[in-house]
């Protein structure tokens, strides 16, 4: 009975977290918010959700294929976000209004492409 209750504890909390990353798609302004909405809480949702059903599977094989999702979220977020970002940056979108320092204003292609 535990193992029902923290399985299905662990699978609505990751569910929430994957509603709570839909609604910051939805509200957040500009790309880079949205980037972050979209990779932090959907990951650790997806994480959480995959946690509480290999409680429930009675085959290991199964529970590892399931890990095998967990490290594909892992390996691909980061870098999806991280296109997403660069080419938003290089298509100059415009971004909050509270960031007031450009770290990569003095990079461009041709530096990057020569060094």
């Amino acid at each position: 009975m535990t193992v029902e209750l923290i399985s299905g504890f662990l699978m609505i909390t990751g569910a929430l977290l994957a509603a709570l990353a839909a609604i910051g798609l939805h509200r957040f302004d500009n790309v880079f918010a949205r980037m972050h909405a979209a990779t932090k809480p959907a990951t650790l949702g997806l994480v959480l959700i995959v946690i509480g059903a290999s409680f429930q599977l009675a085959d290991t094989g199964d529970a590892v294929k399931l890990f095998l999702v967990v490290v594909f979220q892992f390996i691909t977020a980061p870098i999806a976000a991280h296109l997403v970002g660069r080419a938003a940056y290089r298509s100059v979108v415009e971004v909050a209004k509270t960031i007031s320092v450009d770290e990569l204003a003095g990079d461009s292609i041709d530096d990057v492409s020569q060094g």
